[in-house]
């Protein structure tokens, strides 16, 4: 099946009609923000008003409908499997968590205090920093699902790296994060970084591993994996088409005044993104692993779970901050950089071992 095909099926398999067309969703949706907070500047001030412990309360329900769904996605009954194929598991541990986080902030201090310091302030450049190491500290948990499968991934192997990256999230996430804000000379209200995991990982987490129990135990497996769980796949995009609403409705000033640093926050991003997936994808080349175990590492780590980057970004720094732009440019660079990478690896499967 062709990444087209996929995209045509109409099992419930393939990707929605949102998900099909995510990026000019997104450039719909960042010009509709944008205007709002031009047209209305009062709006994200109110919105702003809405808050508890830092949290910015809108958006915790917004992010809340994206994650959940996705969460629904993970089924950690497969983590007993994790000993049959221990290789293809630490090239993602590694990457993802020993590698990403400082490659990220590496490559974009270079870039924005370095090549583009003629065109970013210091100040905007410390921000833009902060945006990006939360990208590069928060590995994809869920879109990974729907590049694993373009790319003809094991999805029961997938499922186990994604398990088990959610949990060394809850553990690695907040120290990685503070470490490298610290580095980068922000201020980390380390509380306020702890409970936007719980918010944004704990809770959705659970709330998905109690649904898919209650479900399954009712209906059966198959009714859960085949029609229940495709219930939510619109309401994900959805949420996240209305986070980016408000957010860049909080950025339009910045952004009207600034229209090139999008442009500028993309770059390093992507070749961050670029250089993950091959770091993986060759080290599972190098392990001589099958191909359906090296498209998902190198998608896993290439990818970021950008819902909880912007929802820290917004938590710590505020809905209209320079790092909360920063994540957001994540987004949008996510899916036609990700359908690329999808490309590359369905051309290059033959370098791969058979399962």
């Amino acid at each position: 099946m062709t990444i087209e095909d996929y995209e045509n099926d109409e099992t419930g398999a393939g990707i929605n009609f949102f998900q099909r067309y995510l990026t000019v969703w997104v450039f719909l949706c960042m010009a509709a923000g944008v205007w709002l907070g031009y047209a209305a500047p009062a709006l994200p001030e109110t919105l702003d008003r809405f808050t508890f412990a830092r949290v910015s309360i809108p958006m915790a329900v917004l992010i809340w409908i994206m994650i959940y769904p996705m969460m629904l996605k993970v089924d950690f009954h497969s983590i007993r499997d994790v000993g049959k194929h221990p290789k293809g598991l630490l090239v993602t541990w590694i990457v993802n968590w020993l590698v990403k986080p400082f490659s990220m902030y590496a490559i974009a201090a270079l870039f924005f205090f370095g090549i583009f310091r003629g065109w970013i302030a210091p100040d905007l450049a410390t921000e833009y920093l902060a945006g990006a190491v939360l990208l590069g500290a928060a590995p994809c948990t869920a879109m990974v699902f729907v590049w694993s499968a373009l790319t003809k991934g094991n999805p029961a192997y997938t499922v186990m790296q994604v398990a088990t990256n959610d949990l060394i999230i809850l553990i690695a996430f907040v120290p990685t994060v503070t470490f490298l804000l610290g580095v980068s000379h922000v201020a980390v209200p380390f509380d306020t970084l702890l409970l936007s995991v719980v918010l944004f990982v704990v809770i959705p987490l659970a709330g998905g591993i109690f649904t898919r129990i209650l479900v399954t135990n009712r209906r059966g497996k198959a009714y859960f994996e085949t029609v229940f769980i495709h219930k939510f796949d619109s309401v994900t995009t959805i949420g996240l088409l209305l986070t980016l609403v408000l957010i860049f409705a909080g950025q339009s000033r910045v952004i009207l005044e600034n229209p090139l640093h999008i442009l500028l926050i993309a770059v390093p991003l992507t070749l961050q993104t670029f250089f993950i997936f091959f770091l993986a994808y060759f080290a599972c080349r190098l392990l001589k692993l099958p191909y359906d175990i090296a498209a998902p590492a190198g998608m896993i780590g290439a990818s970021n779970f950008f819902e909880l980057a912007v929802a820290v970004a917004v938590a710590l720094f505020g809905t209209v901050s320079p790092a909360a732009l920063a994540t957001t440019v994540g987004v949008l660079t996510e899916v036609p950089v990700m359908l690329t990478l999808v490309r590359i690896a369905n051309r290059t499967k033959d370098w791969f071992p058979h399962a």
